[in-house]
């Protein structure tokens, strides 16, 4: 059985738990969802006091990102959820399309379900 694997992005999860319940009913070999961050980590599972706390900068206290260098974290401050002057929508979230649905289908189902996450509203 010779598989094809999509990648597509929806806006919300339930736009993309819609179009897997449909291509469930296809020969699917694995699927996904997940939702994409900008920023690397898991976040911080505890507050930290600025003043007295040894944190490794603006990025990682704001953004809960866990950054493998310095250069990394500088470039992640510079983002204006950060920094606080600013934010994309409520609760600071990501907004667009940063849910992603992954499936590794049989190639004979491939085009219906390419069409299915199409007709869901993925880019």
């Amino acid at each position: 059985m010779a598989e094809r694997s999509i990648l597509a992005y929806f806006k919300s999860p339930d736009q993309a738990e819609e179009a897997l319940s449909q291509i469930k009913s296809l020969k699917v070999a694995d699927s996904a969802v997940d939702r994409i961050d900008g920023y690397p980590g898991e976040g911080i599972d505890h507050i930290e006091n600025p003043i007295t706390g040894d944190f490794p900068g603006l990025g990682y206290l704001t953004l809960g990102g866990d950054f493998e260098d310095r250069d990394a974290g500088i470039l992640a401050a510079t983002s204006v959820s950060a920094s606080g002057y600013s934010s994309g929508s409520p609760e600071n979230r990501v907004t667009g399309y940063d849910i992603l649905l992954t499936v590794v289908i049989d190639e004979a189902d491939y085009e219906k379900a390419l069409k299915i996450v199409q007709d869901a509203g993925a880019l």
